[in-house]
């Protein structure tokens, strides 16, 4: 996928791909996705369907106007599969940036709503935050 369509920002679909690993972050990372989807702010997608490289996902993904990666911990698995799928140009937040910790962020309400206050600000972004 070239640089230039992943990050045109056109029309296309906002896609949310969320981590959603068994961790305390996965969890928060999952249910933000979630939130940010009920809230219409992008459409969360399958992560593991990027992994499998299932092709209607893929060509969904290559048509979206704007890709959101969350990551609960350092290992960025949403980030790294895009990236070994072809996709370069996406917005990444990792949770650690807000704070939020492995094996130490209980998963509540709070936590959760920073995550989608930071993902709605990302995602209604003019600039580009890798």
């Amino acid at each position: 996928m070239s640089q230039e369509n992943s990050c045109s920002c056109s029309g296309g679909p906002k896609l949310i791909f969320a981590c959603s690993g068994a961790a305390d972050v996965g969890e928060i990372a999952d249910k933000a996705a979630r939130k940010l989807t009920k809230d219409g702010v992008g459409k969360m997608y399958c992560t593991a369907g990027i992994g499998g490289r299932v092709s209607d996902i893929l060509k969904t993904t290559e048509s979206a106007g704007k890709i959101l990666a969350i990551d609960g911990c350092r290992q960025s698995c949403a980030k790294n599969t895009l990236v070994k799928a072809g996709f370069n140009c996406f917005w990444h937040l990792q949770l650690a940036e807000l704070g939020l910790e492995k094996c130490s962020s209980p998963v509540t309400e709070k936590n959760i709503a920073k995550v989608v206050a930071k993902g709605k600000e990302i995602m209604t972004s003019k600039e580009f935050h890798s």
